[in-house]
């Protein structure tokens, strides 16, 4: 919501279960937050695949009449937020194609910053592509691939890529999941009854009943058939790389990712916040949803009352219609409103989860002035960012990113606040367990990334010689 960054996609899947489509639907209701662009499932009768696509929020997309179409006890699903290409039915996955393996299905979750050089290697070579996503280059890899079977076609197309990819293919009659070697994004593996299910995140489990058994683990292939789950790892290990920004702000609250509860972190991020950016002030106030448990440890630690002072309408669709005079921060005013008898005479602390742009958070500390708070103290529970994410993470440029571009006292003073404190880079690894920082990417907010990203090697050693950026070999 707002200028944040966006969260990249979902996936979902499920083998051996009569009402596999329809189980699909409602992990993707779960994952919802992760992508309201365009949702899609493809299920399999044994014989062959059916899909389903469309434009929009995951229950305006699928009725009875999807769900007639999606038979058989197997299926997979996506929801998007787009990370690279347009927005159009033509980039809703799971992309599913017929080749000398037979019939294919694939959705992802994550990015391949060499895409583009191969995706023009490809179309020079004669591929012809329906979408701008990078998750069709891998399938046109795999149809190209003279490898024996479709698993060693898999480990072939992915096994050049430093990318981030959590992805679930589907066949008539098996699911393959893969996550890349360091790890980026998030795949949970789970059971119900005698189903095997896959998820970004346990709260998928969780709606439908099942139980979370462990995460997919970094570089591992697992396929589930008629003969049961087979574990391979082909790729060659590398240090982990889990995207920190996961317990910061893109996965829900009641979630179990990367194997620790998100809403423990969150509190954790809060509490560490309150002693190293204490303020002396009334009421701690979230910028709901993605602050409030922040907030909650905020409170918890620096003895200040919490208060739902920012109420957040939660049934804004897709679009909306504006007035056609202009009314002054109607954009930020339609989703969030301040309670004016909480907030008028008392010094606030505002907790946000990040700070990307600053034009909207300028608009909310106007919005708690106006409604006659004394001060406004705003606090962020992570580091400035100041570098573009890579891996799978829709995110401005650097040149739009505040915190690359102005100094703290500067960000205070666009924002209108009375105060503005960011937690550290060292608070953030030790709330989220990882004080030695061996598990997590945290290249938004170091410049540091730990791959060359082959697809604009020549663009990002130019930006590493002005010093916006770096690489960490590994």
């Amino acid at each position: 919501m707002f200028d944040k960054f966006r969260e990249e996609c979902g996936v979902f899947g499920i083998y051996n279960h009569e009402e596999a489509a329809r189980l699909t639907y409602l992990g993707l209701y779960a994952l919802q937050h992760r992508g309201q662009e365009s949702a899609g499932i493809v299920s399999s009768d044994g014989s062959r695949l059916s899909a389903e696509r469309g434009m929009g929020q995951v229950s305006d997309i699928f009725k009875e009449e999807q769900f007639a179409r999606l038979q058989g006890n197997l299926a997979i699903g996506h929801v998007r937020y787009s990370t690279a290409g347009k927005v159009s039915i033509n980039e809703a996955q799971p992309f599913s194609v017929k080749c000398s393996y037979g019939q294919i299905a694939l959705c992802h979750n994550g990015n391949l910053p060499d895409a583009t050089e191969s995706r023009h290697q490809l179309e020079a070579e004669g591929a012809i592509f329906s979408s701008t996503s990078d998750t069709e280059v891998v399938l046109h890899r795999i149809a190209r691939s003279r490898a024996g079977n479709l698993v060693d076609a898999i480990i072939e197309a992915l096994g050049r890529d430093e990318g981030a990819f959590s992805m679930l293919f589907a066949t008539p009659d098996r699911i393959i999941a893969v996550r890349d070697p360091r790890g980026f994004r998030p795949l949970c593996l789970g059971k119900l009854e005698d189903a095997t299910v896959f998820a970004s995140e346990t709260c998928a489990f969780d709606l439908i009943g099942a139980q979370y058994l462990r995460d997919v683990e970094p570089g591992e292939i697992v396929i589930v058939d008629e003969k049961g789950m087979h574990s391979l790892r082909p790729f060659a290990a590398k240090p982990t790389s889990h995207c920190i920004f996961e317990h910061v702000y893109f996965s829900r609250p009641d979630s179990v990712v990367f194997g620790r509860s998100v809403n423990k972190s969150r509190h954790l991020l809060g509490c560490q916040l309150a002693r190293e950016c204490p303020a002396t002030a009334d009421i701690v106030v979230p910028v709901p949803d993605s602050g409030v448990a922040a907030a909650v440890g905020y409170a918890a630690e620096s003895g200040l009352k919490f208060r739902f002072g920012l109420m957040r309408n939660h049934y804004i669709g897709r679009t909306f219609i504006e007035p056609r005079s202009q009314i002054r921060h109607f954009g930020v005013k339609i989703k969030l409103n301040p309670v004016r008898d909480l907030i008028e005479g008392r010094r606030v602390v505002l907790i946000d989860d990040s700070l990307v742009r600053g034009t909207t958070s300028q608009k909310i500390v106007k919005m708690m002035h106006d409604a006659g708070a004394r001060e406004v103290h705003m606090r962020i529970s992570c580091p400035p960012t100041i570098a573009p994410c890579y891996y799978g993470v829709d995110t401005p440029t650097r040149e739009e990113l505040i915190a690359a571009q102005y100094s703290t006292e500067e960000i205070r003073k666009f924002l209108g606040a009375d105060s503005l404190g960011y937690l550290s880079l060292k608070g953030l690894l030790e709330a989220v367990g990882d004080p030695h920082n061996s598990k997590f990417c945290t290249a938004c907010y170091t410049g540091k990334y730990p791959t060359l990203l082959d697809g604009d090697v020549q663009t990002m050693r130019e930006r590493e010689e002005e010093g916006a950026l770096s690489f960490v070999s590994n």
